[in-house]
């Protein structure tokens, strides 16, 4: 990234606040703000690296222990019939996993989230943050941010 250039994740632009789960370890979990997908999840990257190759051996391990982690939790509150894990990173300079339950109640299972036509899902009060707590707490995470959310 070169200097000037605006980085929505540095900037605080995406993804929102207010869905901030909790840092993981080399990784921030947040609820995705489209939640047709019950509990889908972003875990990102804080540094700007888009590739697995600029991970250490040691952070890929990591990495990989943090979008198991996530999708394990995933098993414990919905009924899950398969977890995606998605790696991206071309929209913004910053590796970000998307961590999808996908359901057994899901209408069309074969095909990628990013193909299966839907109205998005935007929770907010009480919704959402009852969705953070239930993630919190299957991750083992203190039930309150750090600023007291």
């Amino acid at each position: 990234m070169s200097e000037g250039d605006f980085c929505k994740i540095c900037e605080k632009a995406w993804p929102p606040s207010d869905h901030w789960i909790g840092d993981l370890g080399l990784t921030r979990a947040y609820m995705f703000e489209d939640q047709f997908f019950s509990g889908w999840t972003v875990l990102i990257l804080p540094d700007h690296r888009t590739e697995l190759f600029q991970l250490t051996r040691g952070e890929r391990t990591e990495l990989i222990d943090d979008v198991s982690r996530v999708g394990e939790a995933m098993t414990k509150i919905f009924d899950v019939r398969k977890i995606n894990s998605e790696l991206l990173g071309n929209q913004v300079p910053h590796m970000h996993w998307h961590v999808i339950p996908r359901l057994r109640t899901d209408p069309d299972p074969f095909q990628p989230v990013w193909k299966v036509a839907h109205e998005p899902v935007h929770l907010t009060g009480s919704l959402l943050s009852g969705r953070i707590l239930q993630l919190r707490s299957a991750l083992g995470l203190p039930s309150v941010s750090p600023e007291g959310s």
